[in-house]
Formats: C-alpha cells, sequence, structure tokens
C-alpha cells in the first residue's frame, strides 16, 4: 500500500511578484468566486529541487545544449570539430527508433536539441567517454560516403535513460525517448492566497545623477510601472514513497533522507523572481505534516470562501483559523482512516486543537513525520 507524506504551510508573503505571466503580472487564479493571487507549481518546484540536489551532492541539468556541449568536450580532448559533430549525429540516432530531433539555435549560432532534455550532471561526462571509448569506429565511419550507425545504441541509452534521486523525485518526461520517461513520486500544487487579491503598480523613477550635478534641475534618467502583489499563501505538496522507493530501486535510507530534504525545502525555500527589489524571505507560520497510507488530502477547500480580514486588521491568523477548523472537519468526514501521523510547528502561541501534536521547530517536526512514514509497524 502507497504511504503519503503530506505537507502543508501558510505563508505570509509582504510586498513580491514571485511568479509573473506573459505580461509581468503576478498570476493569478479565481476560486470560490473571488480573484487570488497564484503562485504555479513549475516555479516553486525548480528551487526544492536545487536544495535537495545540493543536500544531496546529486545533481541534474535540464536544458537544450546538450550537443554543443558534448562538441565543446570532443574538441578540448583532441578532436577535429567535424568528428565532433559526427560523433553526436551518431548519439542522436542512437536513443530511439526515431533520431533525436536537433537544430541550430538562432541565438548562439550553435546545435541544440528540439527539446530540453533532463539528466543526471554526470550524463555529459559519460556520454564523452562513449565516444572516446569507440574514437577510432567513429573517425573510420565518418570518412565514408553513407557512414552507418557505430556507436553502441545500448550505451548512448543507458546514458540517456539514466537518473538519480532528484528525477526519482521530481521526475521526467521525454517523449522522444520513451525509455526515458520517469513518473515522479512529488506533487507539488500552485499556490494561492487564502483571500480574495489582486496586483498593485509601483510607479518608479531612477534618477539621473550627473544630470542633477550639472543642471539646477532634477530628473529622472527612467521612470516605469511594476506590478507586485502580497498575501496570505496555502502552500500544498505531497510525496509517495513507495513510488520513490521504487524509482530509486529500493534504496531506503536514501529516499528517507531525500524526502526529509523534500519537506526542509518545501518549507524554506521561495522563487526568487525580483529578489534584488522584494527581498521576499519569508518562513511558513504554519506548517502540518501528516503521513497517510490511503490517498492524500488537500485542504485547499478551507480557503474557497476567501479569508476576511478580522478585527483590526490581520488576514494570517483568521487563515490559520479556518485550515484549523478545516482539519476538524477532515477528520470527522474520514473517520481518520488511513491518518498514520500529524503534527504542526507555527508562530506564536495560540493553540490548534486539530492539528494534533505541537512541535517547537520545522525540523523537529520534518523529523517525526519521516520517521513515521518510513517505520512501518
Amino acid at each position: 500500500m502507497s504511504r503519503f507524506l503530506e505537507i502543508h504551510a501558510l505563508q505570509s508573503i509582504p510586498v513580491a511578484n514571485l511568479n509573473r505571466d506573459d505580461l509581468g503580472s503576478p498570476k493569478m487564479v479565481t476560486y470560490g468566486g473571488a480573484d487570488r493571487i497564484r503562485i504555479s507549481s513549475q516555479a516553486l518546484k525548480r528551487p526544492i529541487r536545487h536544495g535537495v540536489e545540493a543536500d544531496l551532492g546529486e545533481f541534474t541539468f535540464r536544458t537544450r545544449q546538450l550537443p554543443n556541449r558534448l562538441q565543446s568536450k570532443l574538441t578540448g580532448n583532441g578532436w577535429s570539430v567535424e568528428a565532433a559533430a559526427f560523433a553526436w549525429q551518431q548519439i542522436a540516432t542512437a536513443v530511439s527508433k526515431k533520431p533525436l530531433k536537433f537544430e541550430i539555435s538562432q541565438q548562439t549560432g550553435l546545435p541544440i536539441t528540439a527539446v530540453l532534455l533532463l539528466l543526471p550532471d554526470t550524463a555529459l561526462d559519460e556520454l564523452v567517454k562513449v565516444c572516446d571509448t569507440h574514437r577510432d569506429a567513429l573517425t573510420g565511419e565518418q570518412a565514408k560516403k553513407k557512414p552507418v550507425q557505430v556507436l553502441p545504441a545500448s550505451e548512448v541509452r543507458r546514458v540517456i535513460e539514466s537518473r538519480n534521486v532528484s528525477i526519482g523525485m521530481f521526475g521526467r518526461m521525454l517523449a522522444e525517448v520513451p525509455g526515458a520517461n520517469v513518473d515522479g513520486a512529488a506533487q507539488i500544487a500552485h499556490a494561492f492566497t487564502t483571500h480574495a487579491a489582486e496586483p498593485q503598480r509601483d510607479y518608479f523613477t531612477a534618477v539621473d545623477d550627473w544630470f542633477s550635478q550639472d543642471t539646477d534641475a532634477t530628473g529622472s534618467g527612467h521612470l516605469d510601472t511594476a506590478e507586485f502583489s502580497a498575501g496570505v499563501f496555502y502552500r500544498y505538496g505531497c510525496l509517495n514513497l513507495e513510488d520513490f522507493r521504487k524509482n530509486l530501486a529500493g534504496d531506503e535510507e536514501m529516499a528517507a533522507r531525500a524526502t526529509a530534504a523534500f519537506a526542509d525545502h518545501f518549507l524554506m525555500t521561495l522563487p526568487q523572481a525580483k529578489k534584488n527589489s522584494t527581498a521576499p524571505h519569508t518562513i511558513p507560520d504554519l506548517a502540518y505534516l501528516t503521513v497517510r497510507d490511503r490517498r492524500p488530502v488537500s485542504f485547499a477547500a478551507a480557503f474557497e470562501r476567501p479569508v476576511r480580514p478580522e478585527h483590526g486588521g490581520g488576514i494570517a491568523a483568521p487563515s490559520r483559523a479556518a485550515f484549523n477548523d478545516y482539519a476538524s472537519d477532515v477528520r470527522r468526514l474520514t473517520g481518520g482512516r488511513g491518518l498514520v501521523f500529524a503534527g504542526h510547528a507555527a508562530a506564536g502561541t495560540e493553540g490548534y486543537e486539530h492539528l494534533s501534536d505541537r512541535f517547537d521547530s520545522f525540523a523537529d517536526l520534518i523529523d517525526a513525520a519521516v520517521t513515521a512514514l518510513v517505520h512501518r509497524p
């Protein structure tokens, strides 16, 4: 039976624009008849993935630059430019029944793949090694008018289809190479404000220092408007431990370490867009972690009715109260079935009787949740 670690967080984020649309405006969603500010799951995943990789020392790269990086490595090893290009063509042909498509970048003039590839950071050096091992065969075949495939397809596919902890956690979609697809174990929802919210405009100017020095007038060298938002966000994610273990070939110790890192970076990282002009470096004021063995349960519906400020102002406290009330509803409706562990950590001293045990820190809460997740009774 599957077992899930769930992470719920309420986080107050002041003036910021963490996730923009094509016009530069904060992303939005209409929920419960009210407009909310939204942060996409893609924007949230990236810093979490980078944090997990840094903790574990296993990195990935998502790129279209593999052809030119490979050729650069080969020419650095003494290959001619033509031989390096031929080696890449052999790799592209070997990955599947249909060759991996590539093209010349209009920006750089260098060869790039038609789609983004997600590979362990060791993949580039491994492909270089495959080419170096078969260099004589490649050189001989390149000289022929009608060269055939000489680079072993199995060796190339082994590299392209390889995975590490990060890929096992977040997954990989590569339609061009069916054997490379990985169903990720982690799921992250779009974050949204618990209350109605709209973008606001900031009119700003940049003073021309020399113009001000050379004349008695003061003037702006630049003026523009930018949009930003503020609010209390509900964030949710979960990880399927059984799927994760399968993706890691049964490595239970690594699964536990990586799951703890996932929970830590879920709570402690945010997208970094416009960080220099907004410094939106807050942390959640409520984290609620559960372990379930039936199915995950999002608490997004706790905020289907937009939270309103309490008397005297403030939305964080009534958001926590709404969350606490909904936890009671979920426990009552499900009868607590499938709930293996629940606990919370929160700012302030207010009690939340429906969120089970209270922990002093995020670290203590994560340790308890991961222990309950990986150690079955």
